[in-house]
């Protein structure tokens, strides 16, 4: 049995002060009270992130071999144990060696993050492209889609596609968290699309208009849909703090998640989309952004510090509402009988150690 101390431990439903985290091997046996001196410091649940399309100057698309270590390492390195390789608009032939790779990246040995699984955020995108190649994007392909891989895990299209509510119908039977974004789509192509059993909206605000009082769309959706999940980017480049809060005061807490959208921005690549990096965030010649350096440390202090959201409402974003939507049910919460994915942060927020499976991998 091992025991973790810390002033504040941020439980699903409240936050204990001081507590400890009685571990079994690779499970939360017992939370509870702590009795003497305990570390300053915050015990959270891993962080899960649903969108990582490389870091640093790995790109996922391009990754192999000892590549997948050394994003491993980059990942515990900011608390994420639970992530999904994130593949963005490419011919729909170009996906099967990147998919190949990535699943076989997730069944390797070790004590490492957890590849939940692909992201393919395209190609079936909405009339809101962004950076993905506009010739790329493509209509709705059905048979394609019940020939993919049980290696993908969420899939991002545009509900304004003419078949995006039977691909969307069909992914959610294979148990296919369904995302919708990169869209232009009417709020009722979006309400029928979530009929067929989308669940999430990606990166809200980025790649849709704006709301609109009496056209409002994808993100009048996103808002006001309680079945719809949001993601956001909360480098405070992609979205203003207030707008961050706003989201997080129309959805509640358990219907946000913090993502990263990371790209290789060191490599100036995303798939095979050239890119450079401002200083701020990742761009296209043109200056439209093209996914973030943001880290998910860094993501939770500023949806705590700069929009003002409580740490236990940014945790549950970070780590249990993605999971949940991933139907991992194992993870995102200190609470006995989950998985031992821990992180311990310091009195600034920032990572201080790091459990995978009840192992101690960052200290």
């Amino acid at each position: 049995m091992t025991t973790i101390s810390a002033a504040r431990v941020v439980c699903p439903d409240t936050v204990l002060e001081p507590a400890v985290v009685e571990l079994d091997g690779d499970r939360i046996a017992a939370v509870g009270p702590a009795r003497g001196p305990v570390p300053e410091r915050t015990l959270v649940p891993g962080f899960v992130d649903l969108q990582v399309n490389g870091i640093d100057d790995i790109d996922v698309a391009h990754a192999a071999g000892r590549d997948w270590d050394r994003l491993d390492g980059l990942l515990l390195d900011t608390g994420v144990t639970t992530w999904c390789p994130t593949l963005v608009t490419a011919p729909l032939d170009a996906y099967d060696e990147p998919l190949a790779r990535i699943a076989t990246a997730a069944v390797r040995d070790g004590t490492r993050p957890t590849i939940a699984g692909a992201h393919l955020e395209g190609p079936f995108l909405g009339a809101m492209h962004g950076a993905h190649p506009h010739d790329l994007v493509a209509p709705v392909d059905l048979g394609w889609i019940a020939g993919l891989p049980d290696v993908v895990r969420v899939l991002t299209l545009g509900p304004e596609q003419p078949d995006a509510a039977q691909a969307a119908s069909a992914l959610a039977r294979r148990d296919v968290l369904v995302a919708m974004g990169h869209s232009a789509a009417t709020f009722e192509e979006a309400v029928a699309v979530a009929d067929a059993g989308a669940r999430l909206v990606t990166h809200c605000f980025n790649g849709m208009p704006p709301l609109h009082h009496r056209a409002p769309g994808l993100v009048g959706a996103a808002l006001s849909d309680d079945r719809l999940a949001v993601s956001l980017i909360a480098d405070l480049v992609h979205v203003h703090p207030a707008a961050l809060a706003i989201v997080v005061r129309a959805k509640g807490p358990h219907r946000v998640v913090l993502v990263t959208d990371s790209v290789a921005w060191r490599a100036e690549t995303v798939g095979g989309i050239e890119i450079r990096f401002d200083g701020t965030a990742p761009r296209l010649p043109d200056g439209t952004l093209a996914g973030s350096s943001l880290t998910m440390d860094r993501a939770l202090r500023n949806l705590v510090r700069a929009a003002g959201v409580p740490l236990p409402d940014a945790v549950r974003a970070a780590s249990t509402t993605p999971a949940a939507l991933l139907g991992l049910d194992d993870r995102g919460a200190i609470t006995p009988g989950a998985r031992a994915d821990l992180v311990a942060l310091d009195a600034d927020l920032e990572v201080e150690r790091v459990w995978v499976g009840g192992q101690l991998v960052r200290d």
